[in-house]
């Protein structure tokens, strides 16, 4: 890295930070010109209002956001560097177009780590803060009541439960049928059943059948103490709940739920890969971006600028769709979070070939 690198570097850091900085003001006012009335009616203490919700808002739109901040940045000082010869000076001194990608790309490498650790251990967190924030006060999502559980708690062993009740941990009627291979072992009824601590349940007035062979024994009771590997907290978990995981408690999640044969997975698996996939458009846009502006063109940067928004929308509208796709059970979670990815892949190949003769 010599100091023409440096230089570049710091224009790209330079401008992709400084773009996040007028970008997420704007958005933080209109998004306080919105939600004003509704700050006001509930009586939210300002300090909620700025620790909760607008602090946790920086790093999850940054982050959102990233690939349309990198494509603007790096049209913006790129075609300012091609307007004012310097790439042209570049040229003349024996540097080819390859070797001009190299602080490019060290700059997407350090993006491409922010993004990771961002993604993965940062806005989760802040997730977290922002949904707490919003169904307390502004759009109450979460429930306490669930129906109709059907799950497998571990190989073999089936959970089901009618209703469940959170803030009493207490569910009605349910069931507990345990399996080998494909042989029903033992089956489980109770009018009751309520969680105690550390994977410790209670039945009350259950039935219990046992089959050996072609024999069964009957057992019935007042109650009933069982263990079983869930928690109330995992019975309750919503798809909106997969931003406020770290990146290995929602491995964790998934590879748990697989095993239980829940339904619900899907949403968790987008996240997960959008989580790699995201950071990646950093290099893609990067690449597309330097193709787009390094040459010296009449007008000065205002096409290719516009032209840069235009691009970059349709990337972040092809992620979205792509993924509620995949919620749809359309495609798969990698095909949804890796596909745009591959679309402008292939679009910034041919491009950057052409540009660099």
């Amino acid at each position: 890295m010599k100091r023409l690198d440096w230089y570049i570097v710091r224009k790209f850091l330079g401008t992709f930070f400084f773009s996040i900085v007028l970008v997420l003001s704007i958005a933080i006012v209109f998004d306080l010109t919105e939600k004003m009335d509704d700050f006001f009616e509930e009586q939210i203490p300002l300090k909620e209002i700025i620790l909760d919700y607008y602090l946790p808002f920086i790093p999850y739109y940054m982050n959102m956001f990233s690939s349309l901040f990198i494509f603007i940045s790096v049209i913006f000082f790129t075609s300012k560097l091609a307007g004012n010869s310097e790439i042209i000076a570049m040229h003349a001194a024996g540097m080819s177009y390859h070797r001009m990608m190299r602080p490019y790309m060290f700059s997407a490498t350090l993006l491409f780590f922010l993004s990771i650790y961002l993604g993965g251990w940062v806005i989760p967190k802040s997730s977290e803060k922002i949904l707490t924030f919003t169904d307390k006060y502004i759009e109450h999502f979460s429930t306490d009541n669930a129906r109709h559980m059907q799950l497998e708690v571990e190989p073999g062993t089936v959970l089901y439960i009618e209703s469940f009740h959170r803030r009493s941990n207490i569910g009605y009627r349910c069931s507990i049928e345990r399996f080998e291979g494909k042989s029903l072992m033992s089956r489980i009824t109770a009018d009751r059943i309520y969680y105690d601590s550390l994977y410790n349940w209670h039945l009350d007035t259950y039935t219990q059948r046992t089959f050996t062979g072609m024999r069964e024994s009957l057992e019935r009771g007042e109650r009933k103490d069982i263990t079983l590997p869930i928690t109330p907290d995992e019975i309750f978990i919503s798809a909106q709940q997969a931003q406020q995981m770290t990146t290995p408690e929602l491995r964790h999640y998934m590879e748990r739920q697989r095993e239980r044969g829940s339904g619900n997975v899907k949403a968790f698996e987008v996240e997960y890969h959008k989580r790699w996939a995201s950071p990646v458009g950093a290099f893609i846009m990067t690449l597309l971006g330097v193709t787009m502006s390094s040459r010296k063109v009449r007008g000065g940067m205002g096409k290719n600028l516009g032209i840069g928004i235009v691009l970059t929308a349709g990337y972040i509208l092809f992620s979205t769709v792509s993924t509620t796709f995949s919620v749809n059970n359309v495609m798969s979670s990698f095909s949804a979070a890796w596909l745009p990815n591959f679309v402008f892949l292939a679009i910034s190949i041919p491009l950057y070939i052409r540009a660099s003769k």
